[in-house]
């Protein structure tokens, strides 16, 4: 696994990047994989009183050891609810959940997700991807989307093959058209190359830190769009010693999702 500045890899330094995003206090509904390994992070540095909350039914358990999907018994642990994922999506019609994390096969420039299929027949795709599950129904009324990717022309494509998750559709005011809450929408990405977020005029995505070692030009050549930078671009801060003890120590000693460390 990349391994960089000889400290971390790619996938410690994405999980430690998106944690940073979760500020404290907020509510969030969080899905399988890195998602699950930044909030078990961000709960045990800067974000202790995070409300986690997870699809399958519980909110607010005690994350004492990583959870291998949204439904495994890890999720309830001392939860103050048990209910059913009717209970966790009318919360978030509600407007009380502030982010969500989601992934996707292909990703647009205005944070449109494609997690349905790869080609140009419905009926006969290429390749037959997972659906929606519940990220159509997350992303519409959380406030904040963010999306945990590696980063490449074919996740990052100036077209999707099928339109599964709505972000800004085709920019400025066109979730509202759609009849979607004002004010939510995609917030952050973070890949391999960068963190990005949204200008807020166009709602096209925009660098705006570059990971160490990264320059202008990698994301340029990795993405398929015509991606816009932030003036000026500042590297990623460099993730802590004690980001990386937690992480490989307390929330993935066993390197499940970050993979096992030396």
């Amino acid at each position: 696994m990349t391994t960089v500045n000889g400290r971390y890899n790619l996938m410690e330094l994405m999980v430690c990047v998106a944690a940073r995003q979760l500020d404290d206090g907020r509510t969030a509904v969080i899905g399988t994989g890195m998602p699950l390994a930044a909030a078990m992070l961000a709960k045990k540095t800067t974000a202790p009183h995070l409300v986690t909350m997870f699809e399958a039914g519980s909110a607010a358990p005690e994350l004492v050891r990583l959870p291998v999907s949204v439904a495994d018994s890890y999720t309830h642990t001392r939860a103050i609810l048990h209910s059913s994922m009717d209970e966790i999506m009318e919360t978030c019609q509600r407007g009380m959940v502030d982010y969500t994390f989601l992934g996707g096969a292909q990703i647009d420039m205005f944070g449109n997700l494609n997690t349905s299929m790869i080609g140009t027949d419905y009926r006969y795709p290429k390749v037959r991807l997972p659906g929606s599950g519940g990220a159509n129904d997350l992303a519409s009324f959380c406030w904040k989307t963010l999306i945990i990717t590696p980063h490449d022309k074919r996740r990052f494509v100036g077209k999707l093959d099928f339109l599964t998750t709505p972000g800004y559709l085709t920019g400025p005011g066109a979730r509202e058209l759609a009849g979607l809450p004002p004010g939510t929408g995609p917030y952050k990405v973070i890949s391999t190359l960068a963190l990005m977020g949204y200008d807020p005029l166009s709602k096209r995505m925009r660098v705006e830190s570059l990971h160490s070692g990264v320059t202008k030009q990698d994301v340029i050549d990795n993405t398929g769009f015509e991606m816009l930078f932030a003036d000026p671009l500042p590297v990623t801060p460099e993730l802590t010693d004690e980001e990386l003890r937690i992480l490989r120590e307390e929330v993935d000693p066993e390197g499940v999702i970050i993979g096992k460390h030396g």
